[in-house]
């Protein structure tokens, strides 16, 4: 077992963990949570041995083996295949002494190695490497395409399928599904399930933990305190402990009236399908564990838009995709055609609508949402905007938008003067008027005038956020906007959209936000797409009978080249 004994732990001089004492057992999965900066990954940096105790006494088992995912970006023309396979190191191990044996010419060292190489499991080493891989999202054509050939997310997805190839007694994950679609976080989950060692875990999705913890580990005040049961019991228990010590709290109760004010209201909203019954669920939830929510550091609501369109836009025999290459053709050959990735579009977006979209990874969500937000053209049909549609777009690489020298003052000075130029004086501009804005996202005092390139993934996400609110849109299209969230951001997001007066499209792998926002949802596969008339867990069961499918595919054909 792990045992903290008084430990302290600091960074400069700063006391994160202060005398505290917790035991974790053999097998247990424990969700590891706290606001940012209380000091989890430092923790994290004390189990892997890259940090020492600055007092106490700390101990783990010196013969478990460990298994982290590396946060180096991986340079290599390895292939896929070969990259996830020598994260298994007693089979790297296994390998490099056959090869040793073999040069020796000792017969009894080589006959030993090769036993060894066995037991390693160099049989099926390809076989459960390319399971991992095709599990987090590839395609059967990409496992033997060289790492470099991928981006920097699907690069880490790598690293994650490297961890988890490495036989180990204790896992420790850190964010795990901030590189993952919903599909290959449904397919990561069932596999943590299965995880027979320790599992540590630090994630700010609250499905994914109350899916696989029994045992959560708050950071609090410097002490790490231990519950038994996943995140949501966690929540219930300490919502017990808040009301115990601030019943009487002016400031919480008002925030409670708020929450239970919009969640009465929506509730009294939502219809009978199945899917908006999940949302009601999810906001009885939010009803339970509203004292938890009123202690959060941060909430902010989308301001009413100045006119609500219907529809807010229609489509019509649409086909989306991307335009060809803008290398001119050779001499006498044809211009290359676009690449059509869905195509027959007949739908309609209301105004008030709430739509999740759902898809397997390259089905064509996001660009379904880069065709609404005018960021690619359609390459057939007619898109049809309702007069005076505004929309507030939070694309998925919206944090490389942003200008790294540039403070968020200056990001919203810019805002201001293009509205101006464009006509629209119904948003606030004068320089006072934009620093208390960004004050009610948690930007004040000097971190105003703090270059955004020096800011985490959390701060640039609430600023972009900020940004989009600032704008007063009446269609939100938001893709993968919780990537950099934590638990409090993601809440207070949620509360917002579930406020907002517009309409949301949404594309989240975080379905906590889909339960809670969503009323319906629209399912982009096989080159179409229409309603998806189940809940979130008719669709987790559609995504792994996908994923086995996928996996069927490749084993049949390793047989057939074989």
């Amino acid at each position: 077992m792990i045992i903290l004994k008084n430990v302290t732990l600091r960074r400069s001089s700063k006391v994160l963990l202060d005398k505290t004492s917790v035991t974790i057992n053999p097998g247990e999965k424990v969700g590891l949570v706290g606001r940012n900066g209380a000091g989890k990954s430092t923790l994290f940096a004390l189990l892997n041995g890259t940090l020492h105790e600055d007092g106490g006494d700390y101990s783990i088992p010196k013969q478990w083996r460990m298994g982290q995912v590396a946060q180096e970006m991986p340079e290599t023309e390895q292939s896929a295949t070969d990259f996830v396979i020598d994260g298994d190191t007693p089979l790297l191990a296994a390998r490099n002494e056959v090869a040793a044996a073999e040069a020796s010419d000792d017969g009894m060292r080589m006959a030993e190695a090769y036993m060894a190489l066995n037991d390693a499991g160099e049989h099926d080493a390809e076989a459960r490497a390319q399971s991992l891989i095709l599990g987090l999202g590839f395609k059967v054509s990409e496992l033997h395409n060289p790492v470099n050939s991928f981006s920097g997310g699907w690069r880490m997805r790598l690293q994650l399928a490297r961890a988890l190839m490495c036989p180990s007694d204790i896992l420790l994950l850190d964010e795990p599904t901030n590189h993952l679609d919903l599909d290959a976080l449904v397919w990561l989950e069932a596999w943590l399930k299965r995880y027979p060692g320790t599992l540590i875990m630090i994630s700010h999705d609250r499905e994914f933990l109350d899916a696989i913890t029994g045992v959560t580990l708050h950071i609090d005040n410097a002490k790490l305190v231990r519950y038994g049961g996943n995140y949501s019991k966690f929540e219930d228990m300490r919502a017990e402990q808040i009301v115990l010590q601030q019943a009487t709290a002016a400031r919480q109760a008002e925030k409670i009236a708020h929450l239970q004010s919009f969640i009465n209201r929506f509730k009294a909203k939502a219809s009978k399908a199945k899917q908006a019954q999940s949302r009601v669920k999810a906001l009885d939830r939010m009803e339970k564990i509203a004292p938890v929510l009123a202690e959060a550091e941060f909430s902010f609501e989308f301001q009413e838009p100045q006119n609500l369109p219907n529809p807010m836009l229609s489509l019509v025999d649409v086909s989306i995709g991307y335009p060809p290459p803008e290398d001119a053709p050779a001499a006498g050959m044809a211009k290359a055609p676009p690449t059509v990735i869905v195509r027959g579009i007949n739908r309609s977006v209301m105004a008030g609508q709430r739509i999740g979209i759902l898809g397997a990874n390259g089905q064509g969500k996001s660009t379904l949402v880069k065709t609404i937000a005018r960021d690619l053209k359609a390459i057939s049909g007619e898109v049809t905007e309702g007069k005076g549609l505004n929309i507030g777009y939070f694309a998925q690489q919206e944090l490389d938008v942003l200008r790294p020298q540039d403070t968020p003052l200056e990001h919203m000075v810019r805002l201001a003067k293009e509205a101006i130029a464009s006509g629209r004086n119904n948003v606030p501009g004068r320089e006072q008027e934009l620093r208390n804005f960004l004050g009610t996202f948690n930007f004040g005092g000097d971190m105003v005038k703090q270059a955004v390139g020096t800011m985490s993934g959390g701060e640039k996400a609430r600023l972009v956020l900020c940004m989009i609110v600032w704008q007063r849109p009446n269609l939100l299209l938001l893709d993968e906007p919780t990537n950099h969230l934590d638990l409090n951001t993601r809440e207070a997001l949620a509360v917002a959209l579930n406020e907002f007066e517009g309409t949301v499209m949404l594309v989240s792998h975080d379905r906590a936000l889909l339960r809670s926002v969503c009323d319906e949802f629209w399912l982009v596969s096989k080159g179409g797409v229409g309603p998806f008339d189940g809940d979130l867990e008719d669709y987790q069961r559609y995504l792994l009978d996908e994923a086995r499918r996928v996996r069927e595919e490749a084993a049949a054909e390793q047989k057939r080249a074989a």
